[in-house]
């Protein structure tokens, strides 16, 4: 991709380049829209058709469901930056992937068991080539040599949080004491307004991810007749399926789906040891990664339960009356990035305290504290 940086001179936005505005409040609504749906998803799936009627489906099969989309989301991150890098760009690649999330949360809004999944499908894609690549672009807002990098991307993460408890707080109360599709409405609002800003103020981003890499046009042009044809198919399984001509057992497709997620992990790692021509430290880094990568694949199949198993649990066994006030299930959900925003700052200090006295643990050691409180 070619690299545009922004003059350190460019201090708009606390100090840091105004195309990060840009893209924190882009990021801030996107996750407003997506945690806010996250914590409807399995709830709606399990209510029944009475009163603020849901799908009426079992915790087995809502669990699967859910399962698979998130899982979705995390792989489709890999396909979206390939099409950011070699065919759209990556400003290109955030905009449509908005454009599909919002059309996403709209058909959610549709009260209706097929706009239901083809609603699932679009916000999975949209986030597949939003997700990954508006972090590309707040990098290269920056040199590598400019001090305000790290920053800056703490700066952006933080929109993480605040979107997600905004989505929590507004689609959680609407979509359980209004109605769900009110809830789902909001998400598709929210993310609207991160649309609408993004177009407004994309122009303070310059030349920062605006272009795929250079390639040969011919090359190129390859590459976009597939993804034409990838598109026609994926088309073509959705409409066919929406229109009844075929079904799945989607307890069974999610176990196939993390087979093949095993698999290709799996296959990755044994190229790369073995057949990619690495050198003996390049595969010490590679096994290095490995296991980061277990730990990381455990802590967010952990992380994701909140919206799922855990959801149920909460809702068929933990009181939220708080006198004459019953608190909606989803808000239990807030309290997670609530909690990023008390003890980042605590956290953040104490890796500094120990590092002045050579007691910073390394990054494996704090996946495994992580992975230890998580457990607890």
């Amino acid at each position: 991709m070619n690299e545009s940086v922004q003059q350190k001179d460019d201090t708009y936005f606390f100090g840091h380049p105004i195309g990060l505005r840009t893209l924190f409040f882009t990021e801030m609504w996107e996750r407003m829209s997506y945690y806010g749906m996250r914590g409807l998803l399995v709830l709606y799936m399990t209510i029944g058709v009475t009163g603020n009627p849901g799908m009426d489906w079992s915790n087995v099969q809502a669990n699967a469901i859910y399962g698979i989309y998130a899982g979705m989301v995390y792989f489709l991150a890999v396909p979206g930056g390939w099409i950011a890098d070699n065919i759209l760009g990556y400003q290109r690649a955030v905009l449509i992937g908005a454009l599909i999330i919002t059309l996403g949360h709209f058909t959610l809004a549709i009260p209706l068991e097929q706009t239901f999944i083809l609603g699932l499908v679009f916000v999975a894609l949209g986030t597949g080539l939003l997700k990954p690549n508006i972090s590309s672009i707040v990098g290269q807002l920056y040199s590598q040599s400019d001090s305000r990098r790290d920053s800056g991307f703490t700066i952006f993460y933080m929109s993480i949080n605040i979107g997600s408890m905004l989505g929590f707080a507004v689609c959680g109360w609407l979509g359980e004491k209004v109605g769900w599709h009110f809830g789902f409405g909001a998400a598709g609002v929210g993310m609207l307004f991160g649309v609408t800003q993004f177009i407004l103020f994309r122009h303070h981003l310059g030349e920062a991810g605006k272009y795929p890499n250079e390639i040969k046009e011919q090359v190129r042009r390859n590459y976009i007749r597939g993804l034409c044809f990838v598109v026609f198919l994926i088309t073509s399984i959705v409409i066919t399926g929406i229109a009844g001509l075929w079904s799945i057992d989607p307890v069974y497709f999610a176990q196939r789906f993390r087979d093949f997620l095993v698999l290709i992990s799996i296959i990755y790692f044994i190229y790369l040891l073995f057949f990619a021509g690495l050198t003996i430290n390049e595969k010490k880094n590679v096994l290095m990664l490995l296991l980061l990568f277990i730990g990381a694949a455990a802590f967010w199949s952990g992380f994701d339960q909140s919206a799922g198993s855990l959801t149920i649990f909460t809702r068929d066994h933990v009181s939220l009356n708080f006198g004459t006030f019953t608190a909606p299930v989803s808000w239990t959900q807030f309290l997670n990035p609530l909690f990023v925003v008390m003890f980042a700052p605590f956290f953040a200090y104490l890796w500094i305290f120990l590092g002045k006295r050579n007691l910073d643990p390394n990054m494996p050691v704090k996946f495994a504290i992580g992975l230890f409180l998580m457990a607890l």
